[in-house]
């Protein structure tokens, strides 16, 4: 199946599990531009389920829109668990909203280290005041590593709101 048609079943199957069990959701997306809460607008009536999202690519926006700390920004960078977790919370909060998603990563061609490299991405996911975190590695294109995020983001709100 071609991705972005994966990405739109996805989303679409997210968007009517959330509908029909009343959960609102805001994403909170650093290295994925947006391309999430795009996902999930792209469905039909989905203003049923989502009210607004936050592109914080920059660490300024992260603290101005989201709360994450500057503190936390300059202990342990963007592309963190601690920054992650910060970032869903505050996109939970600001949104009013029952699940949140938050992605920040190195989606390259440049930009990594041998701590984070290219391809790193973490993950956290509020849902009703509890919070967890994930991290993958994704190989490919700047843009493969973004879509792969994506796919993933999808897949894991959709395994977590089912449990």
């Amino acid at each position: 199946m071609e991705l972005q048609q994966e990405i739109s079943q996805l989303a679409a199957e997210l968007g009517a599990i959330l509908a029909d069990k009343g959960i609102w959701i805001t994403t909170a997306e650093s290295c994925t531009g947006g391309g999430i809460s795009y996902a999930l607008t792209d469905t039909a009536r989905s203003s049923r389920y989502i009210d607004r999202c936050f592109v914080t690519y920059s660490n300024e926006a992260k603290q101005a829109l989201l709360g994450v700390s500057a503190t936390t920004l300059a202990n342990f960078g963007a592309v963190s668990e601690q920054t992650v977790i910060e970032m869903a919370q505050g996109a939970a909060l600001a949104a009013n909203a029952q699940l949140a998603i938050s992605v920040s990563g190195i989606a390259g061609p440049g930009g990594g280290s041998t701590d984070k490299p290219v391809g790193t991405v973490w993950f956290a996911i509020t849902l009703d005041d509890k919070t967890q975190s994930l991290k993958r590695i994704f190989n490919g294109s700047r843009s493969e590593v973004r879509v792969q995020a994506i796919v993933f983001a999808l897949k894991k709100l959709i395994e977590i709101i089912k449990n």
